[in-house]
């Protein structure tokens, strides 16, 4: 036993930060099976077959919100409290709720477990990084509070009993601000189709959620600062701009291209609002106030595009994030004019950021590109079904056409990969192949390539 313990021990201490993370997750999923399969977490008669309780943990954890189940009429109240907590263990990250247990134990945390907190938060520094995990938890824990107190209030009018009405007001307010995209209503958010308070508030977490955790830090330390001078980092002067730029223009193409066909003979309030939060929702949301089927082709190939692109680095969202895509487009437009180095905001972007932007698109190019195929082959949907389910999962986004519960073993396989490389991110799941660095002892002649 002592020498099983040794190996096991060894074993461990040889993987790297990036394999111990997703080993976590893929203990995460473990755990939110065993629990979600709980016999008092369901009703009974439900077909909780080994199959949906893996894609229901999956989605769980990855905080998409694709089922293959109707929530609703799949758990009891407490299978509820045990979906929102693996929600929250999901939204915030392995490593966040690890070092909330380290520090209730008053357990040290140690230079590896800092390095593990580092990637999983996509960091680049070690310092002060078990600070960020404490404001981290604080931030989305206040956020998640105010925001379960004012919808379960504002319930109280919907619901025959105040319980009920702070039952689905704590759930809806985990929901968004995990970005979780599950709903306990058994129609997402169409019953409040017209309620713009309810979509108010959803959007307002939502945007808590995907913005990034280290938005919020520096927001909440500006407000702090009463006034005195601060200087926001370039990071999150790229991501807010990037971020609400994303949803004006989502929701200005959503209200172009439907004009004419599912916004036609709506007013202008209720227009606007259809199109705004669906443009929300995409960045890695999942609630919806409409069935997204009935929007035309362009409108849900920008909606692709949109989720594939995702929510922020460092937060509840997935997809290639913000940072990402706007890097790409920042190096595009500098390349063009004839220029190797990205100047933005008096500050010059590391030329390694820009080669990891440029690897990332490349390599969710290639994954989703895959999923297209493998589906196309073995499902029977439209391809533009299969394009959006397959941008949905990657950008854990929740959103479907409705096949997600027709789909055949192989294809919730591939969502269930794709949700989880979502999750995990794309850095650390091409990380898993690293091994140790060994200096080069030796270079070969270079020789220049045609491109283009």
């Amino acid at each position: 036993m002592i020498k099983i313990k040794s190996l096991f021990n060894e074993k461990v201490h040889n993987l790297s930060p990036a394999q111990l993370i997703v080993s976590f997750y893929f203990l995460a999923v473990i755990v939110a099976v065993s629990l979600l399969s709980l016999p008092v977490a369901r009703y009974d008669g439900v077909d909780w077959t080994f199959m949906n309780a893996l894609f229901t943990a999956v989605s769980a954890v990855s905080v998409t919100g694709l089922t293959v189940l109707n929530t609703a009429e799949t758990f009891t109240v407490p299978g509820i409290f045990i979906l929102a907590f693996v929600l929250q263990f999901g939204g915030v990250g392995v490593m966040a709720v690890g070092t909330f247990i380290w520090l209730i134990l008053g357990r040290k945390i140690g230079l590896k477990e800092r390095r593990l907190m580092m990637l999983d938060q996509n960091q680049s520094n070690l310092s002060g990084i078990v600070k960020l995990i404490k404001q981290i938890l604080f931030l989305i824990l206040t956020i998640e509070l105010i925001g379960a107190l004012i919808l379960g209030t504002y319930y109280l009018s919907y619901y025959s009993t105040w319980q009920e009405a702070y039952l689905h007001g704590f759930f809806a307010a985990v929901s968004a601000t995990t970005n979780g995209g599950f709903d306990i209503t058994g129609e997402s958010l169409v019953p409040f189709a017209n309620d713009y308070f309810v979509q108010f508030i959803t959007i307002i977490l939502i945007t808590t959620g995907a913005i990034g955790f280290p938005v919020l830090v520096e927001v909440k330390e500006f407000i702090m600062n009463k006034g005195g001078r601060f200087r926001f980092t370039l990071f999150t002067k790229i991501t807010t701009i990037t971020f609400a730029g994303l949803i004006i223009f989502g929701t200005v193409a959503i209200l172009i291209m439907e004009s004419g066909k599912f916004l036609a003979g709506k007013s202008w309030h209720e227009a606007f609002f259809y199109a705004l939060f669906q443009s929300v929702t995409t960045r890695s949301g999942g609630l919806a106030t409409m069935d997204v089927s009935e929007f035309a082709l362009p409108t849900l190939l920008v909606m692709c595009g949109l989720m594939f692109i995702g929510a922020s680095p460092s937060s509840v969202g997935g997809g290639i994030r913000t940072t990402t895509f706007a890097l790409n487009i920042l190096f595009l437009f500098h390349f063009a004019r004839g220029r190797k180095n990205i100047k933005l905001f008096r500050r010059e972007i590391h030329e390694e950021d820009i080669i990891k932007s440029l690897v990332v698109l490349l390599l969710a190019i290639i994954i989703c590109f895959s999923s297209f195929i493998i589906l196309s082959i073995t499902e029977p949907f439209e391809l533009i079904e299969i394009m959006f389910e397959v941008c949905s999962a990657f950008g854990t986004t929740g959103l479907s056409m409705g096949i997600t519960s027709e789909l055949s073993t192989i294809g919730k396989l591939v969502i269930m990969c794709l949700m989880f490389i979502g999750r995990v991110g794309l850095l650390t799941f091409l990380f898993i192949l690293e091994s140790k660095r060994k200096p080069a002892k030796y270079h070969y002649p270079v020789e220049r390539v045609i491109i283009g």
